[in-house]
């Protein structure tokens, strides 16, 4: 969580009061000692987790725009991400790999980094995630043409339901430039060489 957001205590204890109730719901004691605490902690952990609701990915990135002749693929790779499925509320966590080409003008590249941070922390499928990302960028910077490539475990199939612990899925979007075949090789030999 970051360390200056401020968490409307209202909410809060909302969550509070619903987790304590689930606590019951499944067969435990909400009073029992190791859990007193929990649905305080679970309240403030979802805040955390879900802080991407609260913020806006294209102020991220006009926030540092910088007029640049540049014309050739900027790519930041091998982003590690996590976010909860929005289906089962479980984790899922992996790598980002995200690749713009410039129309005029650049952004810094840790605004990047954010912008992938904000759409990870919302309940989220992984389908969804990759074009958001994209998306946001190619609305906000114009770029001649965006790619982006998620390559994610999912707990909901780690820890239920199918139960393969080494499945891995891979999510694919492009827009401008990266439609054409040659811009989608040089971009997969650059993440994967």
């Amino acid at each position: 969580m970051l360390e200056n957001e401020n968490l409307d205590p209202g909410v809060i204890k909302q969550l509070e009061d619903h987790y304590r109730e689930i606590e019951a719901l499944l067969g435990e004691d909400p009073q029992r000692e190791g859990l007193v605490r929990t649905p305080h902690r679970v309240a403030k952990a979802m805040m955390a987790l879900t802080r991407g609701y609260r913020m806006d990915p294209s102020a991220i990135l006009k926030s540092a725009i910088f007029k640049e002749d540049y014309k050739q693929m900027i790519l930041v790779k091998d982003i590690e991400i996590h976010s909860l499925c929005e289906h089962h509320m479980l984790p899922f966590y992996g790598k980002a790999h995200v690749a713009y080409i410039p129309n005029g003008y650049i952004t810094g590249l840790s605004k990047i980094v954010r912008v992938v941070d904000v759409f990870t922390h919302r309940l989220q499928i992984q389908e969804r995630l990759t074009k958001q990302i994209a998306d946001c960028i190619e609305e906000t910077l114009h770029p001649l043409g965006v790619m982006v490539v998620i390559e994610a475990s999912h707990m909901c199939m780690q820890m239920r339901g199918v139960e393969k612990l080494n499945s891995l899925t891979t999510t694919v979007y492009y827009i401008g430039e990266f439609e054409k075949v040659e811009k989608q090789n040089e971009f997969l030999k650059l993440i994967h060489p």
